[in-house]
């Protein structure tokens, strides 16, 4: 076996392209059968999902080769492959999403989607695409190659951005129905767990990332980004530049941790950024990730959650201490109220509601 497809019994595997913490995968599902299992493990990077109750591997061409999966179109394979009447027209659709200032996230996934498009399209013009054909282009998303809501969702909106950004022609995409997204909850931790996780974290860099990352609800790209500068120890404020949709936003710094700020400014010296690396400069998302992956196995916490489990736990906490969710709202940078209003279900201070069936 050793980690070759040519004898890979996929055979005995359903798969289905799909998504997993914003990453796209492949679901694997089986009959339960330890031999299956590793085989799986031997042949390609697998992780199991406890609330999907199913196996799953990236999505990328390897693994697509394995399971007989068609490969993806991406990268420079996607120039190669799309007609030459269309390429001016990707050229066109990315210098508009450059133009209109969109994140670098942003343009590479918009061209990703509209790419497989072009590949299909071949040498067929894509502005004089119908509403009916595009729709039957999405029905064979659905249909042929079973993508996830979400990536439906991502799908449309590179076509949306098209045909109405670029081309101007509003409302182009209305008539074509959106899937229901599902629901899903956000994860996080109890209080007793992340006292737990700051307890075996020894290093005082590591710790004092954490505590900020939950102390102030953070996203991993914020603590990374967050200056020397940014931070009032004085007001206890501090400043988010620059955040998702592009936001500025400033946050409480926790009382508990000026004398550990104070501690580590003494010890580590930070010059710009308030985390940085070994030899200097930003401190990189991975190692952010890496810690708290450390501490969650050194604490010995079993749950599938990643560190941006901090930012719910820190939203989902301030909800059970009764603060209002307007106020947690403009904490987590929300624009919208209903995306903060996620965590009033999963905050114990509703579950803990009695059912008027129990008084009578």
């Amino acid at each position: 076996m050793e980690g070759s497809s040519t004898d890979f019994q996929s055979d005995f595997f359903q798969t289905k392209l799909g998504s997993h913490k914003d990453r796209k995968v492949i679901w694997v599902k089986f009959e339960k059968n330890f031999n299956l299992i590793r085989i799986l493990k031997q042949t390609t990077k697998s992780f199991w999902s406890n609330s999907q109750k199913c196996w799953y591997v990236a999505d990328n061409n390897f693994n697509r080769n394995l399971f007989g999966i068609e490969k993806q179109v991406i990268g420079k394979d996607v120039l190669m492959k799309i007609g030459t009447i269309n390429l001016p027209e990707l050229t066109r659709f990315q210098e508009h999403i450059i133009l209109k200032g969109y994140s670098q996230n942003t343009l590479k996934t918009y061209t990703v989607e509209f790419a497989q498009l072009l590949y299909i399209l071949k040498d067929f013009p894509v502005q004089s695409l119908s509403v009916e054909k595009i729709r039957s282009y999405l029905l064979y998303c659905h249909q042929t190659l079973e993508l996830s809501e979400n990536q439906i969702h991502s799908r449309m909106n590179a076509l949306k951005f098209y045909f109405e950004k670029v081309l101007r022609r509003e409302k182009m995409l209305l008539e074509i129905p959106r899937p229901k997204k599902k629901q899903i909850l956000p994860k996080y931790l109890d209080q007793e767990d992340i006292k737990n996780i700051l307890n075996v974290t020894e290093n005082p860099k590591h710790r004092l990332v954490i505590k900020l990352c939950y102390g102030m609800g953070l996203r991993v790209s914020e603590i990374v980004n967050l200056k020397v500068e940014d931070i009032s120890s004085s007001k206890k404020r501090v400043f988010i530049e620059n955040s998702k949709g592009k936001k500025d936003r400033y946050v409480n710094l926790p009382d508990s941790v000026l004398d550990d700020l104070k501690v580590y400014h003494e010890e580590f010296k930070p010059q710009k950024y308030l985390f940085e690396g070994q030899y200097g400069g930003q401190y990189t998302v991975r190692s952010v990730q890496q810690i708290f992956k450390t501490a969650m196995k050194k604490a010995k916490i079993n749950k599938t959650v990643g560190i941006h489990a901090l930012r719910h736990s820190y939203a989902t906490h301030l909800l059970e201490f009764g603060t209002d969710i307007s106020l947690i709202q403009k904490l987590l940078g929300h624009n919208d109220i209903k995306t903060t209003l996620i965590y009033t279900h999963v905050a114990k201070s509703v579950k803990n509601v009695q059912s008027p069936l129990d008084k009578i």
